[in-house]
């Protein structure tokens, strides 16, 4: 995964897989039923996971007899994209080797397309086969790598009759800048793009301290849910970027990216959905050596999304699923309402199949005191409304789940976790940060040394002589700016907000190099990149999730190896009222 990193991817019965799961769990997990008994739409075959440990333990052979690493354009790349080539083509895939001619040494894509099914329905799942140079790529992607090659060979070994097409690909030069998914993405025709109804890449899915990462609305995506759902997994969207999936989502194609996480913190609410340890990286060993096997590989997690992987393009390429279907997505998923007051969240729909379709939305779960409505109160799928959640000052203070439906053809559902802040008068009212304007040394601000000053040139101030300026190096660099910061409870608004100005040598107009992220505590609330290049611009965020809290403010800038980006920040504000 090229994460930019704060320092900020004959047939069985189902209950067959749900054993093989459970029997990956350690004996503590394994006693505790699943949430959720919903049936998988169709008996997918099992992936055996010991299978897939026998193709890392490969890997990672490539990678300690060729300088420790699988990087591209070394021979430890070349013996897994060889590696990948013979067990596909034995298999009987229709086997392409692309050469990548914008990779380091002309490194190879590996394409293989099951024969039959739909051309003009084909659905594609991929994975990168390249490390970083400081180690073999275990998890980063052997994983992903690992799990598609024995999907794949499970299919291959059942034979089913394709409805439609289906077709895999593993990347090279990933690392460097999704380069090899944006060399064959480039040599499509509009029609064979066309043609891609959906692209899922997986991407580190065995991370030691992980989540279960299913960030998409395209047709992949909705079946992964569905599986996670069936075996009393849940599942968040990831605010981690980027991989593969950003070659095909830039041409038009839906896609998905699909992980367990890679530099970023698990939080307490994390580790009460999966486990693990609050604090801690997803993946401790993420872009170092130490991400080898088998020592950085969660089984649990391989297991799960091996099967998670077959059940997708087993339903999507030989089930009978509806002629018509669409998913639907809320953002934010989180918010938070004072009494008296109301929220907004925009309620995405997709069509994942067949033609566009009206879809009627509806809620539930809303405590007493909360309505909940949508304007419009039904869309044609791909279309997008606005639900509002008014609370009265008879709601009780707390946390709810709103569900919200979107029927169809068929039927399907996202959730809201919504928070009712108490009504105790709004006592700290007024703006929160200490040195907003950076006009007055560094304190409370935690910087390097440098970050804040009277910077000049692309780092100049908006007002006054002194601002907050990360990174501008033009080689791999991370800068960080935080504060810590008490949020009183009992107001009705609450908006984070700053000036920011990006200025980027960097030339391209599809890939995101140097990155910025805003968070508030664990919540990232955006990435800036070298894409968003422009003057001074006020940007805003309500954080009234986080009413009643000490959380911190953070930015984060990181850079690549090469052509500078400056992320300048000025006048800051964290505004209760």
């Amino acid at each position: 995964m090229r994460l930019k990193t704060v320092t900020a991817r004959p047939a069985v019965a189902v209950l067959a897989a749900a054993a093989l799961v459970l029997s990956a769990l350690p004996a503590a997990a394994a006693a505790t039923p699943p949430a959720s008994t919903t049936p998988l739409l169709a008996a997918a075959p099992v992936v055996d996971v010991a299978n897939v440990n026998a193709h890392l333990q490969q890997l990672q052979t490539f990678a300690t007899g060729n300088g420790g690493n699988r990087a591209t354009g070394t021979a430890g790349h070349t013996a897994t994209t060889t590696y990948l080539q013979q067990k596909l083509q034995a298999a009987g895939y229709t086997v392409t080797v692309q050469t990548c001619t914008t990779c380091s040494g002309s490194a190879k894509n590996i394409i293989a397309d099951w024969p039959g099914g739909d051309t003009a329905n084909t659905y594609m799942f991929g994975a990168h086969s390249d490390s970083v140079s400081a180690g073999p790529g275990i998890n980063d992607d052997g994983s992903g790598t690992a799990t598609l090659l024995e999907a794949a060979l499970q299919l291959a070994a059942n034979n089913p009759t394709m409805t439609n097409h289906l077709r895999f690909g593993w990347w090279a030069g990933e690392e460097q800048g999704l380069i090899g998914s944006k060399f064959y993405v480039n040599s499509l025709t509009t029609a064979q793009k066309t043609a891609i109804k959906a692209y899922g890449t997986f991407d580190m899915i065995a991370s030691t301290n992980g989540g279960y990462f299913v960030t998409g609305t395209d047709a992949v995506a909705v079946k992964l849910r569905e599986y996670f759902t069936s075996i009393g997994v849940p599942t968040e969207t990831s605010t981690e970027c980027c991989s593969d999936d950003g070659s095909f989502r830039n041409a038009g194609i839906p896609s998905s990216i699909n992980s367990t996480g890679a530099s970023y913190t698990k939080t307490s609410a994390q580790v009460t959905k999966w486990g693990g340890t609050a604090g801690q990286a997803y993946d401790p060993c993420y872009h170092k050596a130490c991400d080898s096997y088998p020592s950085n590989v969660n089984v649990t997690s391989l297991g799960r999304w091996a099967n998670a992987e077959l059940y997708a393009l087993w339903n999507l390429t030989t089930g009978s699923a509806p002629a018509d279907d669409f998913s639907v997505a809320l953002s934010p998923g989180t918010g938070a309402v004072t009494p008296g007051s109301s929220a907004t969240v925009t309620v995405s729909t997709a069509t994942t199949s067949g033609s566009a379709q009206t879809v009627a939305l509806t809620s539930s779960g809303a405590p007493t005191g909360v309505s909940v409505s949508f304007s419009p109160a039904s869309v044609t799928s791909g279309g997008s409304s606005t639900m509002t959640i008014a609370a009265t000052t008879a709601a009780a203070a707390g946390a709810y789940t709103i569900t919200v439906t979107g029927t169809g053809a068929a039927a399907h559902s996202a959730t809201y976790t919504l928070t009712v802040n108490g009504t105790g008068a709004c006592t700290g009212a007024g703006q929160k940060l200490g040195n907003e304007g950076f006009e007055s040394g560094t304190t409370p601000w935690t910087a390097a040394t440098g970050i804040i000053g009277a910077n000049t040139g692309d780092g100049a101030p908006r007002t006054g002589t002194r601002d907050a300026l990360l990174n501008g190096y033009g080689s791999t660099h991370t800068d960080t700016l935080s504060q810590s910061v008490t949020i009183p409870a009992g107001c009705s608004a609450y908006t984070l907000s700053f000036h920011l100005k990006i200025v980027t040598s960097e030339t391209t107009t599809s890939t995101q190099y140097d990155k910025l992220t805003v968070r508030i505590g664990s919540t990232a609330l955006q990435v800036f990149s070298n894409l968003n290049a422009s003057a001074y611009t006020l940007r805003s965020y309500d954080v009234a999730a986080f009413a009643g809290q000490t959380v911190t403010v953070g930015f984060t800038g990181v850079e690549d190896s090469s052509l500078k980006t400056s992320f300048v920040i000025d006048d800051t504000a964290l505004t209760v009222s």
